[in-house]
């Protein structure tokens, strides 16, 4: 074991700084070593090593070690120099890497903070880097930049209010001070939908699917990564001991995700709801709050970034090479580009839950802890808890949806035309993370190593748990027909289906027009004040100067204008403050 010398975010940070002023190849193989050394680094400082400091006066900790931010960094830096090697190999120039980079140093700092306010600071970073990275793109990923931006500023603010409330109630931001997660009435609920933006809440959600498809396919694999997992942390320190409905929550997402991405034609925005989906399980563990469930929680964050991250790139290498992300664009490939194939796959039956793919090790924990330390809930048949019943189909659903991935993608029809496969670089980086995949799903014992709490010890977690058992197996290989036979029922319906709406279909027009609305009355509101003192004032001139005086009443009427429009402004900047006062107080 070492001393922690620096957080490891720092070295990350600094390779942002450098890599747009060294050439293409060394900024991106600087990137590769800094978030790759973030693994060995990590695995190597000892538990419960920490760095106090201040922080705008406050005592915080920079770096903080322990088994859950550990798990968060080897997963977090691992990920991270596999997508800077993607981003080299797929043309991604080095402004936009330092952009990720960047955005990969702020969710260290983030999990590795030791207090609210630390986790809070890089929590805000951590939102700017990752628009910037969408925004760099240019084109339709301005737009969605934007509305991104928006929504997870909305977020931060309500994370931010959140700890300010637990800072009044526990006088401190340190995790030690309030072992419980937030204290206090008002904390835990705006921080609980605050995270629940990051973390893709239903109703919170439509930013993922609306923004990871818009920019270039390198930044897909950074943006799929850390925000919703970094959530998903956060969902963790907020309520450590869980709450009852946040896992409803994360077994509703797990069903709306899975449902919606079955809807979707365009490889990255299916993509997309799925994180919804597979967050979801990582939510429902958080919620749970047993030990059982928050290993599974944490076990099903390191393999989902896996999975993830490798279907992101299969899917941008599809992009890359056909220039086409419709599915009903494709097909055939698994013949052009079998490599491509072949990886996707692979991460297909990850986060499917297959037998044997690290998936099924990590859902099967979840989906265990909500049958085991879960109450029954009102929609409880045959043994099911309801949260596990929602698990389950959203297990369904997402064979189903990848079962039509894959299918129009790589096996349906035949490609028009020759196409590459990935090149060198993509296949090292699809391939690398395809054997972790399956590595972690045969060999469970070697997650089981790297969770916080052991599992498979009775003396630790309510029910002790085995990954390869009969009941298990078969609850997988059920799921994987029931999906076959679903998307052999429901093909033709799903391929003459339109888009079909989302919340953001709602809100986003309202949001518009609103805004619209609320300028065009206030512009109004001032006209009609200044024609009437206007007139007010011309009349009292008049009557008072008589006929003789019609010069000064023009010039009295111009000054009484220029008053009642400075009256006007302190008037709405009155009320600005009033309303601000007030939301502060209530």
């Amino acid at each position: 074991m070492v001393d922690p010398v620096v957080p490891p975010f720092v070295p990350v940070l600094l390779a942002a700084l450098v890599l747009p002023f060294v050439s293409r190849r060394v900024g991106h193989a600087v990137g590769v070593v800094a978030t790759g050394a973030v693994v060995p680094y990590v695995w190597l400082v000892a538990d419960g090593q920490h760095l106090p400091t201040e922080l705008f006066g406050f005592d915080v900790v920079l770096f903080n070690v322990d088994a859950f931010s550990t798990l968060m960094g080897l997963v977090f830096g691992f990920i991270g120099a596999v997508a800077v090697l993607y981003s080299w190999a797929s043309n991604a120039d080095s402004v936009q890497t330092a952009f990720a980079l960047g955005y990969v140093g702020t969710s260290l700092g983030a999990v590795f903070g030791g207090d609210w306010l630390t986790l809070v600071f890089f929590w805000e970073l951590m939102a700017v880097t990752s628009t910037l990275l969408v925004w760099h793109y240019g084109g339709r990923a301005v737009r969605a930049g934007f509305r991104y931006a928006l929504l997870h500023g909305i977020g931060g603010t309500l994370l931010l209010g959140a700890v300010v409330w637990h800072y009044v109630e526990v006088d401190s931001f340190l995790f030690t001070a309030a072992p419980d997660g937030m204290a206090g009435a008002v904390a835990p609920v705006l921080a609980a939908i605050g995270i629940g933006v990051n973390v893709g809440f239903v109703g919170l959600h439509a930013w993922l699917p609306d923004t990871y498809p818009r920019p270039h396919i390198a930044a897909s694999v950074f943006l799929c990564v850390y925000t919703t997992k970094t959530g998903v942390y956060g969902m963790y320190r907020a309520f450590p001991e869980g709450q009852l409905a946040i896992a409803y929550m994360g077994g509703i997402m797990a069903v709306f995700g899975a449902t919606y991405a079955l809807f979707q034609n365009d490889m990255r925005r299916l993509l997309s709801y799925h994180i919804q989906s597979q967050v979801g399980y990582m939510v429902a563990g958080v919620g749970i709050g047993s030990t059982l469930a928050q290993a599974g929680a944490m076990a099903h964050v390191f393999n989902h970034i896996l999975y993830k991250g490798l279907l992101f790139m299969t899917a941008g290498v599809v992009i890359y090479r056909t220039g086409r992300s419709d599915l009903k664009k494709l097909g055939g490939l698994a013949r052009e580009m079998p490599i491509t194939a072949g990886t996707f796959t692979v991460a297909a039956l990850s986060i499917a839950g297959f037998p044997l793919f690290n998936g099924f090790v990590s859902k099967g924990i979840v989906v265990s802890a909500s049958h085991y330390d879960f109450p029954k809930g009102p929609l409880a048949v045959g043994g099911f808890t309801t949260l596990e019943l929602l698990l389950l189909l959203g297990g369904v659903g997402t064979f189903l949806s990848f079962i039509k991935f894959g299918y129009y993608a790589f096996y349906h029809g035949e490609y028009d035309g020759s196409v590459p496969d990935a090149n060198r670089g993509q296949t090292v980086a699809m391939v690398s993370v395809a054997a972790l995949c399956v590595g972690f799903g045969v060999f469970d014992s070697a997650l089981f190593a790297i969770l916080p709490y052991d599992v498979t010890s009775e003396s630790v977690v309510s029910h002790a748990y085995v990954t390869y058992t009969v009941d298990h197996v078969v609850e997988g290989l059920v799921l994987a027909v029931i999906g076959l036979v679903g998307f052999a029922l429901i093909k033709k319906p799903l391929k003459r289906l339109g888009r079909v709406p989302d919340v953001d279909s709602l809100y986003n027009p309202l949001a518009m027009y609103g805004t619209r609305w609320l300028v065009v009355a206030t512009t109004e509101l001032y006209a009609a004040v200044d024609r009437a003192a206007v007139a007010t004032a011309n009349v009292a001139v008049a009557r008072t100067a008589g006929d003789g005086a019609s010069a000064d009443v023009a010039s009295t009427s111009e000054y009484l204008r220029e008053r009642s429009a400075f009256t006007m402004s302190l008037l709405l900047v009155a009320i600005v403050l009033v309303g601000v006062l007030a939301a502060l107080l209530l």
